[in-house]
């Protein structure tokens, strides 16, 4: 039987990272994109290996459409040549960053770039990529808790992951004919580098994090990895077009 192969942007930091590996533990092989750390990326691929996975990171910023022609086809290539296949089953649109600007302060440039990464980017990655995507695969679109809840200073933000929220429900409803899935994937606030490694390092955030959170902490990487990964597991190919937040229960 042929392995499942998972498509992750931004797979070589971060929640993306840690979901290769949850994913790649459970049998998975992936094709992930990463931005301009090709020694991080290749980092990656030497654990999945170790592993007993397989794996190939390919160079993508996904705020530049117009690479996505050209990055199908190596993603073509790379599934016949690396994994004797024609196409993949999952794909994890994941990569993005931070932005913390007041609505007032906001800058078109600012806006424009949340656009091209959040919006804009998955939504002609996707289509671009549609073609090489299995009939009953499954799309997991990564949106944020702060699409549910409002904190100053994240509107651009957040504003993008609830325009992908709207998004996956449409999709889901477009593709079900050919059985693809899709759903959102909304972490709360999870100790990472993102945005500074806010969560992460300040001592003062963190605290703040884990005392409106209902289970106490802040979220860590594996908290994500191994949702995102449930949700693409065998039996949950029946939840479809839903918004799902793992976030420990944060501002209930």
């Amino acid at each position: 039987m042929n392995r499942k192969i998972a498509l992750i942007t931004g797979a070589s930091r971060g929640l993306g990272k840690n979901t290769a590996l949850h994913l790649a533990a459970q049998g998975v092989d992936i094709i992930g994109t990463y931005n301009s750390r090709a020694d991080e990326a290749q980092a990656l691929v030497a654990e999945i290996e170790s592993l007993g996975g397989r794996a190939t990171l390919l160079q993508l910023d996904v705020g530049q459409s117009e690479q996505f022609a050209a990055f199908a086809i190596k993603v073509d290539q790379v599934l016949r040549t690396n994994f004797d296949q024609e196409r993949f089953d999952f794909l994890v649109n994941n990569a993005g960053i931070g932005l913390h600007a007041n609505f007032v302060d906001t800058t078109v440039e600012q806006f424009d770039l949340m656009v091209n990464i959040h919006f804009k980017g998955p939504f002609f990655l996707t289509q671009t990529l549609l073609p090489l995507l299995n009939d009953g695969g499954r799309i997991i679109n990564i949106s944020s808790g702060l699409a549910r809840f409002s904190l100053p200073g994240y509107g651009t933000y957040a504003a993008m992951k609830g325009a992908m929220e709207v998004l996956t429900r449409y999709q889901a409803r477009e593709l079900g004919a050919r059985q693809i899935s899709v759903n959102t994937l909304a972490p709360g606030a999870i100790e990472t580098d993102f945005s500074g490694g806010a969560v992460r390092d300040n001592a003062e955030v963190n605290k703040m994090v884990a005392g409106n959170t209902a289970l106490g902490r802040a979220g860590v990487p594996d908290d994500i990895g191994a949702a995102i990964a449930l949700l693409l597991a065998p039996g949950s190919q029946w939840i479809n077009g839903q918004r799902i937040e793992a976030s420990g229960g944060m501002f209930l």
